[in-house]
């Protein structure tokens, strides 16, 4: 592909490649918006610039390149409204349960957030809704509820300009589990024709485009609980390429069945504080003991905001960038350093243009592990030296773990920080006798966290008023998939 020669700055940045291997995203998407990039190529090209370039790129101004978000669409074990979970999650409500979707009472782990009286009333027409997979419903519900909170008249946008990116890290499961049931107990002749559709995790992105005939980039990506941020990287890199102007995307997620459960348990992940469940999701705490299983979905519209503020859009806050990359280490478990994490955050900065400085919220993957929680804030430390004015909270702790749906949840809880001025609290932050006097920089008390997280202001299980400048929201997933994305207010 040829290129225009690069000037003096850029000449620099190449200079660099040829030295180290790293190219900024930014660079590339800010100087180049015109260069279509494969999907293949896009995790490649979330690189950073070298550890010795102190000097992240600017952020962006062309307005056909910045990228805003304009709705938001849910569902979540607090219900299908936006507003009410985040009431809830101020609240710090738990929304764990012993489940009774199924009789899960020989299983070690027998509760989750699970998903009661889901209506897809006025969203999915009644036949549809009764053959489609839970993974599915979910995605259909989220993605038109954040068409409508976007205020976006499909009749009066260009569609062939309008892309859907949702991934999903299971699929249909429930499909799948009948589809298997079915083969077992009657042969291949009772087998749905709707097992393979409904099971793939590209349907979802499918479906929805079928339905509102946007034509735009459409696909899906699956990255266990990475899912969702991987998807808004994707999403908002076609806008700033050029090639689309709006894009729905998110992640979405119904493991709650049998064969979900079972599979988590077999890989020992779960807590198993089946006596108390609404306090066994207590990330960074002492005693935790495996993450609480969850599901539901979390969509974003996304749009440029040369587009937004021709159609006079509701602006809920800026993308500014994010970054992907891989521990390269194991199925399941994290690097104890933290440093593919640490990596990713430095990267998704850079394509932001954000110093670490500016950072004064994150949203933390914490899922309530043993291993886990400690890497991620191991990675933290590494980027961020003064934490003094940073809050830090776990959605987790109120809500589970929704896998490929959790960065979907966790972005709408970020954005919904951002405008309201609250940030919902870390519930489950237990005090002891035994353990370590902190300062939360209101008061002191003694609490039930390990060691290593006392410099973090985690909103200890009450909300606090917080203007935040610049977010970051983290999400993580087997197989060493990390990913990083930035959210601030939006500044015209």
């Amino acid at each position: 592909m040829a290129m225009a020669a690069p000037s003096s700055w850029e000449a620099g940045i190449w200079h660099k490649k040829k030295s180290n291997g790293r190219i900024p995203l930014g660079a590339i998407a800010r100087k180049h918006g015109n260069i279509a990039m494969s999907c293949s190529s896009f995790s490649s090209l979330l690189l950073s610039r070298s550890k010795d370039d102190h000097h992240p790129v600017e952020r962006e101004r062309d307005p056909k390149k910045r990228v805003v978000i304009t709705g938001m669409g849910l569902v979540s074990v607090f219900g299908n409204d936006v507003d009410s979970f985040y009431d809830k999650l101020l609240q710090g409500e738990s929304g764990i349960t012993l489940i009774d979707r199924f009789d899960a009472s020989k299983f070690p782990t027998r509760f989750g957030g699970q998903i009661r009286n889901f209506s897809s009333q006025g969203y999915i027409d009644g036949k549809n809704d009764r053959r489609l997979d839970d993974c599915l419903r979910y995605c259909l519900v989220s993605g038109k509820k954040a068409l409508e909170n976007a205020e976006l008249d499909t009749s009066k946008i260009d569609k062939e300009r309008v892309g859907v990116v949702v991934g999903s890290g299971m699929g249909g499961l429930s499909v799948f589990s009948d589809a298997v049931q079915a083969l077992g107990d009657k042969g291949h002749r009772r087998i749905t024709p709707f097992f393979i559709p409904y099971t793939i995790t590209n349907m979802g992105s499918a479906l929805i485009a079928i339905e509102l005939g946007f034509m735009g980039p459409n696909y899906s990506i699956s990255t266990a609980c990475a899912t969702s941020n991987y998807c808004f990287c994707a999403a908002a890199n076609h806008i700033r390429r050029g090639e689309a102007d709006v894009m729905l995307t998110g992640g979405t997620e119904a493991p709650i069945i049998p064969v979900g459960l079972g599979g988590f348990v077999a890989c020992r992940a779960l807590s198993q504080r089946n006596s108390d469940p609404q306090t066994a999701s207590r990330p960074w705490d002492r005693d935790r003991d495996g993450f609480v299983i969850g599901e539901g979905a979390g969509i974003l519209v996304m749009e440029s905001l040369d587009h937004a503020m021709r159609r006079n859009a509701p602006i809920l806050a800026e993308y500014l960038g994010g970054a992907v990359t891989c521990d390269a280490y194991h199925m399941t478990d994290p690097r104890a350093d933290g440093l593919g994490v640490s990596t990713c955050i430095t990267r998704a900065l850079d394509d932001a243009g954000v110093h670490p400085e500016e950072v004064n919220f994150i949203n933390a993957h914490a899922t309530s592990t043993p291993v886990g929680d400690m890497a991620e804030v191991n990675a933290i430390k590494k980027v961020f030296k003064d934490t003094s004015e940073m809050k830090m909270n776990a959605t987790k702790s109120m809500i589970g773990h929704s896998l490929g749906a959790c960065g979907g949840l966790e972005a709408i809880a970020t954005i919904k920080a951002i405008k309201t001025g609250w940030v919902h609290p870390t519930i489950n932050q237990f005090v002891s006798r035994n353990s370590l006097l902190v300062h939360d920089h209101s008061q002191s008390f003694r609490q039930n966290v390990d060691p290593l997280v006392t410099c973090f202001d985690t909103v200890p299980n009450v909300k606090k008023q917080h203007e935040i400048n610049v977010a970051i929201s983290n999400s993580f997933g087997f197989g060493g998939h990390n990913s990083v994305v930035v959210f601030a207010p939006f500044v015209h």
